[in-house]
């Protein structure tokens, strides 16, 4: 490998290896280092181009330089400093409730709001609410936003324009035992229809209450605004005419949002752009009415938003942004313990150089999104604050490199719009983690992130309540893994064998290893003083355990996770109704209902159940509010 592209690989923060969470050390290869150049727009295909390259990168300093952080703390309110708090997360698409068109909505999620907070919370948590596709709702994977900028128009509550003669297909969606995004889509956008009928007809006639505050919203939002607007009219156009909804397959005279086709197609549907533009009105109006319920009830934070790691390579932000995105590579991680191939995400990457070149502005919006509505917000894979595992091309996963990005600067500006927001910052640090990386997490108060079912001393025994992270959020589980009562069922070792994830000897396994882990659990409740009279046969005398997760188990393991030192826990909505399956099996598509399953029981009984009702008791004696 030559110097220069050695050298050149350097400049633009393409680290020369790693070390993997096995502990081997990779190294990069030249292949790699210039199908990465070449999609960030680096020549570099010969020794000469890397040359040339790395001359013009001294000339115009572009270089990715990590920098000096300089203390910049994110916000935490005075009372959470030396204080704890507990909340609820939720995934917003599975709540239901007598009132919504079969997916949750932001009616549903102040609602929620207000019933946890009576509860004792101090927050709700929820899935990404980031726009996805409105031409294409097969496209409903919240982790692969089309845009992270704006909001996703199908969790508008959209009661006042549903017209009487769908009522029984709404409620056909709403007693559906999953999520029928198609059909929620089909409804949504007649009611949309209708919906932005009667604002237009208001506005005519001089009635309209609320134009002045959406060409308000229009002319804060300006460019941003109307280039995703655009893009999602042309969006529904290209799949009217037989395109795919992302910009990849359009023809290419619409694939860049200056060109002559894409300024003709403006100007010829005006009305379309203006309508949805009008759609992140009433989704942003909604969701701040939602955080404006939560405080209200008595939540001190409010919702807990998150925030995805990137988006989707053909969506709204890599063709309105081209030079702030990356769309010529997709962000994953490299093989690890569990995946022997690492894993591809699918999404494109913010630019560290675009960003360099760009102020960070493209960061500091993506954040003020994510906070302006909020109390507190969760950064996916905060990693990414620092480096990124890149993937080029076409290339498997084992193939990428790990990409730098300027920390200092992140984190700087990751500070100023938590302060100016008032929002906390609860940074997903799980995974290979750089050396360092949570102490400088927690030197900017970045709270971390704390999966019991990680949280083990080298005996594989679950860490006890003390010795939990302080600037941290401490949850049992996620979106990614088991409910409680899956986890205690071994439920999602079963479906990930049935899938073909898992093979039969690793799931036969994992089976032993869970039954270990049973006993576990029990021994950590005993040991905290929480171990139920029931189950004190179970490890006294080697009673059996019980098939299924007793209530009594469930509560007290939430009264452990109440118990930790770390100033936030979270309690996932499934795990208060008994849910037995999780919302999504990494590596699958179509082999599981990934982000479609539906909670048990509607919103109105939700604090009805006995489970509910004894969980957050427990949670509420472990972390009393003071003052």
């Amino acid at each position: 490998m030559g110097a220069a592209l050695e050298e050149l690989a350097n400049v633009y923060g393409i680290e020369p290896d790693y070390i993997s969470e096995r502990g081997e050390h990779c190294v990069i290869g030249e292949t790699t280092k210039r199908r990465l150049l070449q999609a960030m727009g680096i020549a570099a295909a010969t020794d000469e181009d890397a040359a040339a390259s790395l001359d013009e990168a001294r000339t115009f300093g572009l270089a990715v330089e990590d920098g000096v952080s300089d203390g910049p703390n994110c916000f935490v309110p005075g009372w959470l400093k030396d204080g704890r708090a507990w909340g609820v997360t939720c995934q917003l698409y599975g709540l239901r409730s007598g009132r919504n068109c079969g997916i949750g909505d932001f009616a549903d999620l102040a609602q929620l709001a207000e019933i946890a907070a009576a509860a004792g919370a101090d927050f709700l948590g929820v899935n990404p609410l980031h726009a996805l596709y409105f031409a294409d709702a097969r496209r409903y994977s919240p982790y692969s936003p089309s845009s992270r900028t704006f909001l996703n128009p199908f969790y508008i509550a959209v009661d006042a324009w549903v017209p009487p003669a769908m009522k029984a297909e709404t409620q056909a969606l709403r007693d559906a035992p999953l999520v029928d995004y198609s059909g929620v889509a089909r409804l949504k956008r007649t009611a949309f229809a209708l919906g932005y009928r009667k604002f237009v007809a208001a506005e005519r006639r001089g009635a309209n209450r609320n134009s002045r505050a959406f060409r308000g919203f229009c002319a804060e939002r300006a460019t941003t605004l109307h280039r995703f607007a655009l893009y999602e009219a042309l969006s529904e156009e290209m799949v009217a005419r037989g395109y795919y909804s992302g910009w990849h397959t359009w023809p290419a005279r619409y694939r860049h949002f200056d060109s002559h086709a894409v300024r003709q197609f403006e100007r010829e549907n005006a009305p379309r752009i203006t309508f949805h533009k009008w759609l992140q009105w009433v989704a942003e109006t909604q969701l701040r009415d939602a955080q404006a319920r939560a405080k209200a009830a008595g939540m001190r934070i409010g919702l807990y938003l998150d925030l995805a790691v990137g988006v989707a390579p053909d969506g709204a932000d890599t063709w309105s942004q081209p030079d702030s995105v990356i769309s010529g590579v997709r962000i994953g991680c490299p093989p690890d313990m569990f995946n022997d191939n690492g894993q591809d995400w699918g999404l494109a990457p913010l630019s560290p150089a675009g960003l360099k070149a760009k102020d960070f502005k493209p960061f500091e919006g993506v954040l003020l999104s994510a906070m302006r509505n909020a109390g507190a917000v969760r950064v996916d894979h905060a990693m990414g604050l620092t480096r990124l595992y890149w993937i080029p091309g076409d290339a498997p996963a084992r193939e990428g490199a790990y990409v730098r990005f300027p920390m200092g600067e992140m984190f700087r500006r990751l500070a100023k719009v938590s302060n100016d927001c008032a929002a906390i910052v609860i940074g997903e640090d799980l995974g290979t983690v750089p050396v360092g990386f949570r102490e400088r997490m927690s030197e900017a108060e970045i709270q971390g992130y704390r999966v019991l079912y990680f949280e083990r001393e080298h005996d594989q025994s679950f860490r006890a309540p003390e010795a939990f992270t302080h600037r941290a959020l401490a949850c049992l589980t996620t979106h990614d893994l088991p409910t409680l009562r899956g986890w205690w069922r071994g439920i999602d070792i079963e479906e990930r064998e049935r899938v073909g994830a898992s093979t039969p000897e690793n799931a036969a396994a994992a089976r032993e290893a869970r039954k270990e882990d049973r006993y576990r659990i029990l021994s950590a409740l005993n040991a905290g003083g929480l171990l139920p009279d029931a189950l004190r046969p179970v490890l006294e005398s080697g009673a059996p355990m019980p098939a299924d997760l007793p209530v009594e188990v469930a509560v007290a393991v939430h009264a452990y996770l109440g118990k930790t030192a770390s100033r936030l826990v979270a309690v996932q909505l499934e795990d208060l109704v008994g849910m037995k399956d999780q919302a999504n099996i990494p590596g699958t598509v179509d082999e599981y209902p990934n982000w479609r399953q539906k909670l048990p029981v509607v919103m109105e009984d939700i604090n009805e159940g006995v489970l509910f009702q004894r969980t957050t008791q427990a949670l509420n004696q472990q972390r009393p509010r003071t003052p």
